[in-house]
């Protein structure tokens, strides 16, 4: 897998996950822009430093990468850095949202701008980095772009409904992006870490830290940025495992009448099973099958 003549953008790439992605993209031939903001998990403060020693790093092993501290809240800057890249090699192939922070605290104790600037990060943060790239892969008609989500925003995790809610909100961006940039052959994914860095030291006691190297999630985000990529996927991976999760239907029952309410509640187990599930292809499939299942009871009556 080589990504010879390829432009890169990793944002968050100062560290972590994201220093990781950018030295494989690197190793494998590509030219990669190392954005970070250089502050601190919880988004204060900033300094170039941690972009510029990756940055380093490749070109010391014969890479081509060049710093950015440009914030991802700050569209303005995420459009210069763009047209910095752009100046220097002409084109932009590649974009890995990967810029995150984490302000922890269970619902009741969590103050609105925590919330707001969690949300701000993750969720606008990747918006205004795919914003200021979109229209460059749609006249190249070629892109590959991976929104970074989490299992807990799938799933959900105790003490971060502000992060849970960025990161399930990032699912339902992929989901749009990948159809509307399809014809351009832009291909949107989302993948979901699991690996101990500095995001996730707090749970160090509990997890087995040796299994979780952040260079055995980057396989999965190489195939996933690859000429070869799929599009509209969510992509789990850890410790080496890789997996996949999907948003599913159930085919459910249709009710109607007065007491609807007494047989929702009735048929709940009927309508949860998960029987014949499908992944639609996109959201009006809920309405269609919503309907068929109308318009046959009205065709039987």
């Amino acid at each position: 897998m080589k990504f010879d003549g390829r432009v890169a953008i990793v944002t968050g790439a100062g560290g972590g996950l994201g220093r990781e992605h950018a030295l494989a993209l690197a190793s494998r031939g590509a030219r990669v822009v190392v954005n970070d903001l250089g502050g601190a998990r919880d988004g204060s403060g900033g300094s170039a430093t941690a972009a510029e020693a990756v940055v380093a790093e490749i070109t010391a092993a014969g890479g081509e990468a060049m710093p950015s501290a440009a914030s991802v809240t700050d569209f303005a800057a995420v459009q210069a850095m763009i047209a910095e890249a752009m100046e220097r090699w002409g084109r932009v192939d590649i974009l890995v949202n990967n810029a995150g922070v984490l302000r922890d605290r269970t619902f009741a104790k969590m103050e609105l701008d925590d919330f707001r600037f969690v949300v701000d990060v993750h969720l606008m943060g990747a918006v205004n980095c795919t914003k200021a790239v979109w229209d460059i892969m749609r006249e190249r008609n070629y892109g590959r772009i991976v929104m970074t989500t989490s299992s807990s925003g799938l799933y959900g995790n105790f003490g971060q409904s502000n992060y849970g809610a960025a990161k399930m909100a990032l699912v339902g961006l992929m989901q749009t992006l990948s159809i509307e940039g399809a014809k351009h052959d832009i291909r949107v994914n989302c993948l979901a870490p699991t690996a101990h860095t500095r995001m996730t030291e707090d749970l160090g006691a509990r997890l087995p830290l040796e299994m979780l190297e952040p260079s055995l999630v980057t396989p999965g985000l190489l195939h996933l940025v690859s000429e070869a990529a799929p599009n509209r996927c969510i992509l789990a991976a850890g410790a080496g495992g890789f997996e996949r999760a999907y948003v599913t239907l159930t085919q459910g029952v249709r009710i109607v009448g007065e007491d609807a309410p007494e047989q929702v509640a009735a048929r709940f187990e009927e309508i949860s099973d998960r029987a014949g599930e499908i992944v639609p292809e996109m959201g009006a499939a809920q309405g269609f099958i919503e309907l068929s299942k109308a318009q046959k009871a009205l065709g039987e009556g």
